[in-house]
C-alpha cells in the first residue's frame, strides 16, 4: 500500500449535512449537552417551566376553594342568625335601640337590635332589627305584629335571607342585650354597613 493510499484512509469522513451545514454558516454546531438520566437542558429547562406553570394554576385553585368554602361558612353563619331575628317595620325615626329591647323584652332574651339608617344622611329609615338568642323566641315576637309603639303600629315579620336592602346603610345603636328583660350587655355603636375585609361576620 502506498503512502497516499494509507493517508486517505485515515483523513476523518464528514457527513454530507454537517458538510453542508459548515459550509453554510461557518461552523458546526454544538449539540445540546445530555444529562446522566439521557435529558437535553433544553428539554430540562422546559419541563421546569411547565412544573412552575402547574404549580401556579394549583395555587389558584387553592385560592378559589378556599374563597367557596369562606362564602359558604359566611352563609350557613348568616342563615343561623337570621332565623333567630325578626323584622321590625313602620318603627319612629326618633326611637332607640333601648326602647325597643323594652318592647319586645318579653319574647325572650335579646342578643342585639339594629335600626338602620341611610349611609349617606345618617337619617333612620323607619325599621329595624331585632336578634334574639334562640329561634323559638321570633315565634313569640310575631304576636306583638300591630302592637303599638311611640304611636305607630308596628310591623313585625320573620328575618328573611338577603331580603332587599339587606346590608345597606349604616346601623344606629346596635344595641345588645343580655338576660331575659334585663337588657344587659349596653349600647353598641358604630355599625357600618357595607364595611370592607373580612375581620368579623355582622348580620346585619
Amino acid at each position: 500500500m502506498s503512502e497516499t493510499e494509507s493517508a486517505t484512509q485515515t483523513d476523518q469522513v464528514v457527513p454530507p449535512a454537517v458538510q453542508e451545514q459548515a459550509a453554510g454558516t461557518g461552523t458546526l454546531e454544538e449539540p445540546a449537552t445530555t444529562t446522566d438520566a439521557g435529558t437535553t437542558s433544553t428539554e430540562l429547562a422546559a419541563l421546569q417551566s411547565q412544573m412552575a406553570e402547574m404549580e401556579q394554576e394549583a395555587a389558584k385553585l387553592r385560592e378559589l376553594q378556599q374563597q367557596q368554602e369562606d362564602q359558604q361558612q359566611e352563609l350557613i353563619d348568616k342563615e343561623e342568625v337570621d332565623s333567630k331575628s325578626i323584622y321590625v317595620g313602620n318603627v319612629d325615626y326618633d326611637s332607640t335601640p333601648e326602647e325597643l329591647q323594652k318592647h319586645f323584652q318579653a319574647c325572650g332574651s335579646i342578643n342585639r337590635v339594629t335600626i338602620l339608617t341611610d349611609k349617606f344622611t345618617g337619617n333612620p329609615k323607619g325599621f329595624a332589627y331585632i336578634e334574639f338568642s334562640d329561634p323559638a323566641y321570633v315565634t313569640e315576637a310575631l304576636n306583638l305584629n300591630d302592637s303599638l309603639f311611640r304611636g305607630r303600629n308596628l310591623k313585625v315579620t320573620a328575618k328573611r335571607t338577603n331580603i332587599p336592602g339587606f346590608a345597606r346603610g349604616r346601623g344606629r345603636g346596635g344595641f345588645r342585650a343580655r338576660g331575659r328583660g334585663r337588657g344587659r350587655g349596653g349600647f353598641r355603636g358604630g355599625f357600618r354597613g357595607g364595611s370592607r375585609g373580612r375581620a368579623r361576620f355582622n348580620p346585619y
